[in-house]
């Protein structure tokens, strides 16, 4: 998991070489593609581990208080629009 995110990080491009089959309907419109098993988990691996990463990056929760405000957010920001005209 460690390696996927390191890869993930890097922002690495690579395509995992995986075999699929493409189902089509009556008119070869692809409808679905089949792939093996170890194939899909591998993809779920990668998945998940991205998600998790998503979440640590982006929590918001650690920036709270960080800022001391002493004025009305939404006075300042007509304020600042102010300055603006």
């Amino acid at each position: 998991m460690r390696d996927i995110l390191e890869a993930m990080h890097r922002k690495q491009t690579t395509m995992l070489p995986i075999n699929k089959k493409i189902v089509t309907d009556e008119e070869m419109h692809p409808v679905a593609v089949l792939i093996d098993y170890q194939h899909w988990q591998k993809i779920e691996q990668i998945l998940e581990a991205y998600q998790a990463q998503q979440k640590e990056e982006f929590n918001l929760n650690k920036y709270a208080g960080v800022i001391k405000i002493t004025q009305d957010p939404l006075e300042y920001q007509q304020q600042i629009r102010d300055e603006w005209n």
